[in-house]
């Protein structure tokens, strides 16, 4: 359990920066193309109501930049997730981030002035200028947006204010990242491990009960030590959210999320009142799970404990290749660049490092490779993970081939986590089949478990949170650190109803564990909308449906090009409905039901 440092670390198992850009005088270079450009564009203000063709040149320039800062924001903010104790990379994420920050609010008046600019005026001008007619399903966006789009100038403050803002992420973010110092986890044996947000999951996976617990106390208490600094960064980036609603014109910071993403309000709610209907499937899987350890009393440290009795090791290279039969019902050409990205493109960070944060993510921009962040554990959840991810940057990598607007690359996360999640549930699918050994089986539905877990019952719980701590700041209330644990014990105490053992503080201090979710204006619920309708997709190819292999492809094209309930439509599934949220339940309850009739089996 002793982590490597970020140098002893194999460079085919880092990411390929070089080839975004070669060193750090080539990216300060592109920093002063950007500002160039920038500065060029700007000159485009109060214009832009003149003619087609300025509207377009000014648009060009976008497209320019637009690419431009792509490529510099990624190269400059990757190392530093990679290590947040490298000084200079968070120096340079900085660097990056102002730099952003400062071009785009100088182009703030950009979509003010093309809103004002008359329907028919736009449509006239999107028949007589070539160039513009890519950009009507955009230009219809910002007519949907258009009531809340304030002035050049407010816009602008707005921008400015944008790197302001992100401090309280960054604060926190540096608070669990790099300053909290964890206690060892020490087993029966007396063996100390070390305890790393990089190994967090699997010391909470661990065989040995004592290495689970003291492992879950040390980490719940190293940022319980915190939990009156992180309370106020996130107090302040919940007003944040509160206080751009209220001057954009939004009702709430909920409405702010949904409206300005194109997402009715009944999807939310829908899920939410689905989830606490089906809280008794969770119930019962609690029970097995207990009866599963053979324990008197089920406590949080125990619900990601190994089930299987001798679960299977996978190497990276080989969860590559699991990947690849799961996805092998979207073609050759999905696998076959899926998997040249990983083994020999690095479009991958992969294993554990002093200082990594935690967590996994996909990032990058057109023009750069679609990068994945993880923290690779040689098991079915770590292959799990990678399935995850690789969904994203798939996504990612087919809307960038497809779309030659960067307006349409960057899709909302409403359709990306129903991408990531479809990759889990064809993989999961796939292994159940070729495997028939029940211990084998176990360990799948283990994993199969775990990803519920996180998507669709801790999820949907940080969602019922933020909507509390939206609530609590717009009706003028406090939002310190004891009220944010009291808020999420109570959360969590319905969830686990009788079965699992509370300690309050501890279970309520998970809020600052999200350090990043919680930031993002109502991103939680997303994971959980995604699961749903990633199952309800796989299931369309797995019985056979016809053309559902296509129809899921054709949507994982479309990027931003569509609203996103209209690019799930194309997949196959309408969101609208809270049939998805109930199909995946039953999914759920199936895999509970499964799980129980193996370990009666076993017993």
């Amino acid at each position: 359990m002793n982590l490597k440092t970020r140098n002893q670390i194999d460079e085919r198992y880092k990411w390929d920066l070089e080839s975004i850009f070669p060193d750090e005088p080539a990216w300060e270079a592109a920093i002063e193309q950007a500002v160039s450009i920038g500065e060029e564009a700007s000159t485009y203000e109060g214009l832009l109501a003149d003619s087609a063709g300025t509207l377009a040149d000014f648009l060009d320039l976008g497209e320019q930049l637009t690419a431009l800062l792509g490529k510099i924001y990624v190269w400059g903010a990757l190392p530093s997730n990679a290590d947040t104790t490298d000084i200079a990379a968070v120096g340079r994420r900085g660097r990056a981030s102002a730099a952003i920050g400062q071009i785009t609010a100088s182009l703030a008046f950009g979509e003010p002035e093309m809103i004002a600019i008359p329907a028919d005026t736009m449509s006239d001008w999107l028949d007589a200028e070539p160039r513009l007619r890519p950009y009507a399903h955009y230009f219809d966006r910002l007519q949907k947006k258009a009531p809340y789009v304030r002035s050049a100038e407010v816009e602008q403050v707005l921008g400015t204010f944008s790197d302001v803002f992100s401090t309280m992420t960054a604060t926190h973010s540096l608070l669990a990242n790099a300053d909290l110092k964890f206690a060892p986890a020490i087993g029966s044996d007396g063996v100390e491990h070390d305890v790393a947000q990089g190994t967090i999951r699997a010391i909470l996976a661990n065989s040995d009960r004592e290495v689970r617990r003291t492992g879950y106390l040390n980490y719940a208490d190293a940022h319980l030590d915190f939990k009156n600094t992180m309370a106020n960064a996130l107090a302040a980036g919940i007003k944040n959210n509160v206080a751009t609603a209220k001057i954009k014109g939004y009702e709430s910071g909920l409405d702010m999320a949904l409206t300005g993403s194109f997402i009715p309000h009944e999807v939310f709610h829908n899920l939410i009142n689905t989830f606490k209907a089906n809280l008794p499937t969770w119930h019962r899987y609690w029970a097995i799970r207990r009866k599963a350890l053979g324990l008197d009393e089920l406590h949080e440290y125990d619900l990601k404990a190994g089930l299987s009795k001798n679960p299977p090791k996978v190497t990276f290279e080989e969860s590559v290749e699991m990947i690849a039969h799961g996805m092998a019902p979207l073609g050759p050409e999905y696998v076959n660049t899926m998997r040249q990205g990983c083994l020999e493109e690095r479009w991958v960070d992969v294993y554990p490092n002093q200082g990594k944060r935690m967590g996994a993510f996909s990032s990058g921009q057109r023009g750069t490779k679609p990068f994945i962040m993880m923290s690779y554990t040689d098991d079915l959840f770590g292959m799990s993970t990678l399935a995850h991810e690789l969904g994203h940057s798939m996504h990612s990598y087919l809307t960038w081939q497809n779309n030659e607007l960067s307006v349409y690359g960057r899709y909302g996360m409403f359709v990306a986590e129903t991408a990531s999640n479809f990759n889990q549930a064809m993989v999961r699918a796939h292994l159940l089949e070729q495997h028939d050994d029940p211990e084998y089986q176990i360990a799948i539905i283990e994993e199969a478990m775990a990803n519920f877990h996180r998507y669709f019952f801790i999820m949907p719980t940080l969602a019922r949170l933020e909507m509390a701590m939206h609530e609590r700041i717009e009706n003028g209330q406090s939002l310190t650190a004891d009220v944010l644990i009291d808020l999420t014990a109570d959360l969590y105490a319905e969830g686990y109803g009788d079965e699992v053992v509370i300690d309050r503080d501890r279970i309520g201090i998970t809020w600052a564990q999200f350090h990043t979710h919680l930031y993002s204006r109502f991103y939680v619920y997303q994971y959980a909308t995604g699961i749903a309708g990633a199952h309800a997709l796989s299931e369309r190819i797995l019985s056979g449906t016809p053309n559902a292999a296509d129809d899921f492809l054709n949507f994982l094209k479309a990027g931003a090009s569509v609203y996103p309930l209209e690019a799930l439509k194309i997949a196959g599934v309408d969101m609208t409905k809270p049939e998805p949220v109930e199909t995946a339940f039953r999914t759920l309850s199936s895999y509970v039901d499964r799980l129980e009739a193996l370990i009666e089996q076993r017993d």
